[in-house]
């Protein structure tokens, strides 16, 4: 399952990051039915960088279906945990109003990293999404079906960056809410890393395991520029990751496309195009 992979990915990054900043954080693990790999995927990544995680005390929460099973699914791996790590199976039906913001109130995630993984079942409920907006820094990680959109939702709930991905393949929908741009183009890397299917700005898929063609990019780069002025690459890189399914490295590509034929403009003319380089569209060819 293409979801599964990305949380597996990203997983072990965000973790290494939030215990380097902070000397707590909360992994948040919320979804419906009795498929537990969410969860073992996750104790498994957590087992796996237990070095990383010293000084830091980790709280995970599992909200789920079929939690009577789940002691025993987990336990094995629980057992090798590093001893700051906490794990709490919440019991009962995942998407009931509040239970989300009721775990994390005992928990004690308030002021500290929260990363919130939302699965099927309750994944759009406004609740659950503001509960998982009150990290600090907070991002979530949401999955639907291909008709869903994720993005209103996910801003409403008050992520600052937000991005959604449509999957070919599956037929289905990845958000993802967040503060950092360093870590919403790795949400982005993951998905690519994953070789899935993915739809692009016109409707074509976009593959990871073939040549990218990011002519679709940069027409959405130079609609951006027409509509808004100039914009440095940086803001441009940031349009790219959250507004379509194409990565910010994609982005400085499909800008220097649109450099060479002569339809925008660089300032300074010269040196990486980077940063603070602002790109203005040339007028006479919008």
């Amino acid at each position: 399952m293409v979801g599964l992979r990305v949380w597996e990915r990203y997983l072990g990054g965000w973790l290494t990051g939030a215990c380097q900043r902070a000397r707590r954080a909360t992994l948040a693990i919320v979804y419906a039915g009795d498929d537990a790999r969410p969860a073992e995927i996750a104790l498994r990544v957590i087992g796996e960088r237990g070095d990383r995680l010293r000084g830091c005390r980790l709280s995970v929460l599992v909200l789920a279906d079929g939690t009577e099973d789940l002691p025993a699914r987990l336990g094995a791996v629980e057992a090798q945990l590093p001893p700051q790590v906490a794990v709490h199976l919440m019991p009962g039906a995942p998407g009931a109003p509040g239970r989300l913001s009721v775990a994390l109130r005992a928990a004690g995630a308030a002021g500290a990293p929260v990363l919130s993984y939302l699965g099927a079942g309750g994944a759009l409920d406004p609740a659950a999404l503001s509960a998982a907006a009150t990290g600090r820094p907070a991002e979530a990680l949401v999955f639907s079906g291909a008709g869903t959109s994720l993005r209103p939702a996910l801003a409403d709930a008050g992520f600052p960056l937000v991005t959604e991905v449509e999957l070919v393949d599956t037929a289905g929908r990845i958000g993802f809410g967040t503060g950092s741009d360093r870590n919403l183009e790795a949400l982005k890397e993951a998905v690519w890393a994953t070789g899935a299917a993915l739809r692009d700005p016109v409707g074509a898929p976009l593959r990871a395991d073939l040549p990218v063609d990011v002519a679709p990019l940069a027409g959405v780069l130079l609609a951006e520029l027409v509509r808004h002025g100039p914009r440095t690459v940086t803001e441009l890189r940031r349009h790219a990751v959250t507004d379509t399914a194409y990565r910010a490295t994609d982005a400085v590509r499909a800008l220097t496309g649109l450099l060479d034929t002569g339809q925008v403009s660089r300032d300074p003319q010269q040196g990486r195009l980077g940063g603070d380089v602002l790109v203005t569209a040339v007028r006479s060819t919008a």
